[in-house]
């Protein structure tokens, strides 16, 4: 066992909290370079991740913004993804198809670091911006839970009695 996982097996035992100076930064940007990202031998964009990493590196962005180069986030059909990962939720682009269009994610990094906070991502993606998950609507057919007020169950804001007729919820 190396040392950094004795560390984190003594903070585990001891059941204190994980943290490190880098679980402190504000967000993170996962860029894909897998099965169809960056590679040109399919007829799709590069990804330059050489240079981003180098960018990175030389402003010491990862402190405030991690970056991330991974294996295939998906979807495929929307070739050249990235991912801004921040405590306000998750944010996807795709079909990132220019070396400037990642600029702006450096710019923002670079920004959001002087300002020492996320900063409102560049416009100029907005057109990328895509849902990358289906939401799926609860159906009232659901199985309630358990509420508070003894006799009923609650499912969401609905309020079923025991027998299962839906009731108003009490505010």
């Amino acid at each position: 066992m190396n040392a950094q996982t004795h560390r984190i097996r003594e903070k585990l035992d001891r059941r204190e909290a994980l943290a490190t100076p880098r679980s402190r930064a504000l967000g993170q940007i996962l860029l894909c370079e897998g099965c169809c990202c960056g590679r040109t031998d399919r007829g799709f964009k590069p990804v330059p991740c050489d240079w981003i990493e180098q960018q990175w590196k030389e402003e010491k962005l990862n402190r405030t913004v991690e970056l991330t180069i991974s294996g295939c986030l998906g979807p495929c059909d929307l070739a050249n993804v990235a991912c801004v990962i921040s405590p306000q939720g998750i944010q996807w682009f795709g079909g990132l198809q220019e070396q400037w269009q990642y600029g702006l994610l450096l710019d923002w990094a670079k920004a959001s670091r002087d300002a020492g906070v996320l900063l409102e991502l560049p416009a100029e993606l907005g057109r990328h911006r895509f849902e990358r998950f289906a939401v799926s609507e609860p159906r009232e057919q659901s199985v309630c839970v358990q509420s508070l007020t003894p006799g009923h169950r609650e499912y969401g804001n609905t309020l079923c009695s025991e027998s299962g007729k839906t009731k108003s919820p009490m505010r």
